[in-house]
């Protein structure tokens, strides 16, 4: 699989990575040898960039990382999240003891003594601002807990505030079919600085596999179920912020226009393509998913033709409902 540099970090990833929320939690039921043959699966298939974070499954998702590369002679790149655990979830809660104490603790759960990558977990707005939480990253960076840091973040402005520091090495944000304004700013700002991109919920919550219908049910824990109106957490990492039944409309046109291929790799094959982006993490709660994700970075690049009926397409049934939000 291609491979590209993940901006100021040094490391080159695999185009296609795996984010690991449906390894913790959140996503309905996924047990333990399920999660095991999913990484198994991933990294035997190329890829080269797992993205985890603290809080998934308080914890079990880097403890489950941890043991399906064990016994593995070649590592792959690793990024984990720091920050959710704030109680409160408020900026003046990033001390520098508080990181310490959250990385030390991903360290343990994922068994290193040095982390790839650090990612601050969509904090208070505040944070991206405050240099002292940058000076106490620098700090670990220097004593070797960690080896670099980025931020993840919810809203465009958030990502340019953080381009500022330049000891940012990476920015995660939500980018798909339907969640677009990235492309406008970010993308272009964060390709000058030599910062990577690392693009989530690239199938706006399984929107764009074009699977679900209005009647589509979803488990009580599955938080496409719980947090449809933000009631845990941002409804942006629900469905990209889009009404389901809008959703649901807009991915039937989003199949047609994909034809005869399959609409989840035409989906992260459009992000793959987007100047900017280093690697695309979508996730896989069933071993399936993943062989189906890795084949979109063989895929042929979408035509001109294709990338204006995306674009119209977000125009007319999707830009109203995201795009001044995020």
């Amino acid at each position: 699989m291609e491979q590209r540099p993940l901006g100021r970090t040094g490391a080159d990833v695999s185009v296609i990575g795996l984010g690991t929320w449906q390894l913790g939690g959140d996503w309905g039921s996924v047990d333990d040898e399920t999660a095991l043959t999913i990484l198994e699966t991933a990294l035997d298939a190329g890829v080269t960039l797992l993205d985890t974070a603290d809080v998934y499954g308080d914890g079990r998702s880097e403890e489950r990382i941890r043991k399906a590369l064990a016994t593995r002679s070649k590592r792959p790149f690793v990024a984990t999240k720091a920050g959710r655990r704030a109680d409160p979830f408020e900026a003046d809660q990033y001390t520098p003891e508080n990181l310490r104490a959250w990385i030390d603790r991903s360290r343990r759960n994922l068994g290193v003594d040095t982390l790839d990558l650090v990612q601050l977990h969509c904090p208070p707005p505040a944070v991206y601002s405050d240099q002292r939480v940058y000076d106490a990253l620098d700090s670990f960076v220097a004593d070797g807990a960690i080896a670099a840091y980025g931020v993840s973040v919810e809203t465009v402005e958030e990502g340019l505030t953080a381009l500022q520091h330049e000891g940012v090495a990476t920015i995660q944000v939500i980018l798909n079919v339907f969640r677009r304004k990235p492309l406008e700013e970010l993308l272009p700002a964060a390709q000058r600085a030599g910062v990577g991109i690392l693009a989530r919920v690239p199938l706006a919550s399984g929107l764009l596999t074009g699977r679900f219908s209005e009647h589509t049910e979803f488990a009580a824990d599955d938080h496409r179920n719980f947090n449809r109106n933000g009631e845990a957490f941002d409804v942006g990492e629900t469905f990209a912020g889009v009404p389901y039944d809008v959703g649901v409309a807009a991915a039937r046109d989003f199949v047609d226009i994909a034809g005869n291929r399959v609409p989840s790799q035409v989906a992260l094959r459009w992000v793959i393509d987007q100047p900017g982006v280093t690697s695309v993490i979508p996730g896989a709660s069933k071993v399936g998913h993943v062989g189906g994700n890795v084949d979109a970075a063989a895929l042929p690049a979408l035509t001109d033709t294709e990338l204006s009926d995306l674009e119209r397409l977000y125009d007319e049934r999707i830009r109203a409902h995201v795009h001044d939000r995020w």
